[in-house]
């Protein structure tokens, strides 16, 4: 689990929620015509924009991803890569049969090669797969990303509607109170929306994409290597090229 993800929302909600607490009472700032023009109105103009199913898996692929942890590194991939070639060396690609493989993606390339397929085939699968998960992390972003703009623009709205309810009620100072908190609390709820829980998962899916597409390319060039029985020196060399040029030093270093 990513403990800064929620670390950061339950804490950027519980300092909202205590400075209203040492500011008067909750339910001034609880307001049910406001969360249907915000979350009703931001959910309804996300429709409009994409299929139902594509917000219903939007929603979990975000979540998914904003609390799962970062999974394994580059280096560490590069060095089981490596030493899942030893063993093909010395044992053959049978010997792949019962080794434990961290990675879900890793572990499906070595039952390919345990499995005898061809190389063509092999690669051209893990680039399918590949190819369809970072299009689920895309969309899921498209999704999250619409509807942190959708949330501020209907709180904006929220704000008209109670501005014109309350002049059209001047005459009337029990109205007024209603309709300004419609006015503001709009406002309020479509910034927490957008900027505690949209905004961020949009960050967190751009950096899934790229930790994805790094990852699974490196660990398809990987697994093709050991196909081809490339040595285990050569295998290493070859994917020591995705690590960032301080991280690649110390990799050769420690070798």
């Amino acid at each position: 689990m990513d403990l800064a993800t929620l670390i950061g929302m339950v804490g950027a909600f519980g300092i909202v929620i205590t400075a209203i607490f040492l500011g008067g009472s909750f339910t001034q700032f609880v307001d049910v015509p406001s969360m249907l023009i915000v979350i009703g109105g931001g959910l309804a103009a996300t429709l409009i924009r994409f299929q139902l199913s594509d917000i219903a898996a939007a929603f979990v692929t975000g979540f998914k991803v904003a609390l799962s942890g970062a999974g394994a590194s580059p280096r560490d991939l590069i060095t089981e890569i490596t030493n899942l070639g030893e063993i093909v060396r010395k044992s053959g690609p049978l010997g792949l049969e019962n080794v434990d493989v961290s990675d879900p993606i890793l572990a499906k390339g070595v039952q390919y090669i345990a499995d005898g397929y061809e190389l063509e085939f092999i690669k051209e699968s893990m680039e399918r797969e590949r190819d369809l998960q970072l299009s689920r992390l895309s969309e899921g972003r498209r999704v999250m990303k619409a509807l942190g703009d959708s949330a501020p623009a209907f709180g904006m709205i929220g704000t008209l509607v109670g501005l014109v309810q309350m002049l059209a009620n001047m005459d009337d100072p029990a109205a007024i109170g209603p309709s300004m908190a419609v006015a503001l609390l709009t406002t309020l709820y479509g910034a927490l929306i957008s900027n505690i829980i949209c905004l961020p998962m949009v960050d967190k899916l751009d950096a899934k994409f790229d930790v994805d597409e790094l990852n699974q390319t490196l660990i398809i060039d990987g697994v093709c290597q050991i196909r081809e029985s490339k040595s285990p020196a050569l295998i290493k060399e070859m994917l020591v090229a995705y690590l960032p040029e301080k991280a690649r030093a110390e990799m050769v270093e420690a070798a």
